[in-house]
């Protein structure tokens, strides 16, 4: 993936201009009022700085490249070349449709093909995506091509485990439901057998 590409900056081609601080301060004391308060009262006269400096910790994977995180791979690994698994990665992201936090935890598989990446690199990529406005399903897919593209492994298996607050806190307020978002690519995707044993590690057996 290019440096251009919205799969690693994550930026959009013709992304709009990007509003200052002082934009972004004035559109969360909109909301405030718009919610119902008054955002010069004392206990939210700085909220909308507070809120805009979270949204760049929130949203920060815009600024970062995947690729590059991946641009150190290790050729010695001593001849191993059996699958490689990082296991219950914690992750939040925020659904793009209401912003609202999704929670829960990735697991990454590859088996590799000249050469492995430090086991810290993986759970970097999960953050940088993740950091970024998303829908599950385009997070495990973008996960999937990242290390399949940063490594050339043999094959790359992706789940996502993930409970959505926009489900348990608005529209059907149902708690606990989980989603399962799963990518494979290379032998993964080409036998059954495979992506049965990278279940079965998963799950812990």
């Amino acid at each position: 993936m290019d440096a251009k590409s919205p799969e690693t900056k994550g930026q959009p081609e013709h992304a709009p201009r990007r509003p200052s601080r002082e934009e972004a301060e004035a559109a969360v004391r909109t909301l405030i009022a718009w919610a119902g308060d008054d955002p010069t009262r004392e206990g939210l006269i700085d909220t909308p700085k507070r809120v805009t400096k979270a949204f760049g910790e929130f949203y920060r994977g815009y600024h970062e490249d995947a690729a590059e995180t991946l641009d150190r791979v290790f050729d010695e690994a001593g001849g191993y070349d059996d699958i490689v698994l990082v296991r219950d990665i914690p992750f939040f992201s925020h659904c793009e449709h209401h912003m609202v936090p999704f929670i829960g935890k990735a697991h990454i598989a590859y088996y590799p093909k000249g050469g492995v990446v430090g086991l810290s690199k993986l759970a970097r990529v999960v953050d940088i995506f993740a950091r970024r406005l998303q829908m599950q399903e385009r997070l495990t897919n973008q996960i999937a091509q990242a290390v399949d593209k940063g490594l050339a492994p043999r094959g790359v298996a992706v789940m996502l485990e993930a409970e959505h607050h926009c489900v348990s806190m608005r529209g059907t307020r149902k708690s606990g439901v989980s989603t399962v978002t799963t990518s494979f690519t290379g032998v993964f995707h080409k036998d059954a057998a495979e992506r049965a044993r990278f279940l079965q590690l998963v799950q812990g057996r």
